[in-house]
């Protein structure tokens, strides 16, 4: 029964949303912290920790349609508590390659991270999709940012942590205290998520409030009973918008790759730190990538409420925070600890600012096909978890340095500030061209106020 007073049950969900996303990015994370000492037990090169590295990018591109499609078909709350239970459990596994053969343990690892990676697939596209459904269109930026900027904290928060592990007990522990932690979370996302008409503490003013002004509250009772609707997939292919929002988000995930991945290595082999300094050292530029993934959908929400265009409030902070980032480079032509720090910390607290993409997903998925929407977004930004990894480690194999492994990332960078401003143009909700079993899914009144730029 729903509550007469005013509530605020959307700031629990979009809590939930903030943990999960933690516990998401610190169990990608988990590899790169572990890579060094992992490297150097199991004898292997740059490029094949490259390879391993991508493992979870292959999965997880595969598996943002069918991901996308399952999150529209069954709902968002148990697709992704099966999500975090399974992702989790592959991650617990990991802790057991070490005393197998060498050989064998490359290709067991390679396996079950391309395992983790798929049984996240749901992850981002339901994030996306939660926030869509409890969120006006005026509040959609600044949580988005929120969950968005839990890669950040993961980082700041685990990266020391895991550090401290690897240092004292070896990195195959990392992955069993990840493991354990995402298993008893599942437990509590299932006791915690509902959808907004469903909840028991929402009050009547909340959820008019939602709906009112551009929450999609009822998307999951819109579910459809067939598979991937295809046709929907070629008109979102087919809109110069959205291609430029694909391009500008594999851009942008060229940046957060480099960190998950690369980043600690960089700090131990090219910088010559400890492991267990590189851990507290990689926490650093998190912390300011946190502080700049919030602050980036406050403004833009701010600039929204202050009668700016939709395009204009999305646009700015990701032009100016990309553009920021590229200064990752001016670490080629420094040597004091500090400054490599200085630089990266300013890439990261950029990268953050701009990363509102997910916001921008939320502002133009049509409401039938919200999951599926974000999974192809998703499909083509992740195919940057493949390549950044393997990309990179080719450039350290032929090179010697990192030097242009830095270049290479700062120019995704430019790359994703050409396509917000030359290609993407007027930022919009997209309407499709109905199906025959769905003659009004588009006139719904939630959908028209969301589409108001």
């Amino acid at each position: 029964m729903q509550s007469e007073n005013k509530s605020h049950v959307r700031y629990l969900i979009l809590l939930m949303l903030f943990l999960v996303t933690t516990i998401n990015y610190a169990d990608r994370a988990t590899i790169a912290i572990a890579g060094s000492s992992l490297q150097k037990d199991l004898g292997i090169d740059a490029v094949t920790l490259g390879y391993i590295f991508s493992a979870f990018g292959w999965a997880y591109v595969a598996g943002q349609i069918p991901g996308g499609w399952l999150l529209d078909r069954f709902g968002s709350k148990k697709v992704y508590a099966a999500g975090i239970f399974t992702w989790s459990l592959f991650t617990l596994l990991q802790g057991f390659v070490g005393g197998m053969p060498v050989a064998w343990a490359v290709t067991t690892l390679f396996i079950l991270r391309f395992l983790v990676g798929f049984a996240e697939a749901p992850s981002f596209p339901g994030n996306a999709r939660i926030v869509a459904a409890w969120f006006p269109t005026a509040e959609r930026g600044t949580a988005s940012a929120v969950f968005n900027s839990a890669q950040y904290f993961a980082t700041a928060l685990f990266a020391p942590i895991m550090g401290w592990i690897v240092f004292h007990f070896g990195w195959e522990h990392v992955f069993v205290v990840m493991g354990v932690l995402g298993i008893l979370f599942s437990g509590i996302w299932l006791k915690t998520i509902y959808n907004p008409k469903e909840h028991p503490r929402i009050s009547a003013a909340e959820l008019a409030h939602i709906e009112q002004n551009g929450g999609l509250v009822d998307m999951d009772q819109r579910r459809g009973n067939d598979g991937p609707k295809w046709g929907y997939i070629k008109q979102l292919l087919t809109s110069r918008m959205l291609l430029g929002v694909y391009l500008g988000q594999y851009c942008i995930n060229a940046i957060t790759y480099f960190f998950l991945t690369w980043f600690p290595v960089y700090l131990v082999q090219e910088r010559g730190m400890t492991i267990l300094k590189a851990g507290i050292v990689a926490s650093l530029p998190a912390i300011c990538g946190f502080i700049g993934g919030v602050l980036g959908g406050v403004l833009s929400d701010w600039l929204l409420r202050r009668g700016h265009s939709l395009t204009f409030a999305r646009k700015l902070p990701i032009v100016c925070g990309l553009m920021l980032s590229t200064t990752m480079v001016f670490c080629n032509y420094v040597q004091a600890e500090w400054m490599v720090v200085g630089f990266m910390t300013l890439a990261f607290f950029g990268k953050g600012i701009g990363a509102l993409g997910w916001a921008v997903v939320a502002d133009t998925s049509p409401k039938q096909i919200a999951g599926l929407s974000g999974g192809l977004f998703n499909t083509f930004g992740n195919i940057a978890s493949i390549t950044t990894p393997i990309v990179i480690g080719y450039i350290i194999s032929a090179t010697g340095s990192f030097k242009w492994a830095l270049v290479y990332v700062g120019a995704n960078a430019l790359v994703a500030v050409f396509s917000y401003l030359v290609i993407v143009g007027k930022i919009e909700r997209v309407e499709l061209i109905d199906s025959p079993k769905q003659p009004d899914a588009t006139k719904a009144p939630g959908e028209m106020a969301s589409a108001r730029t």
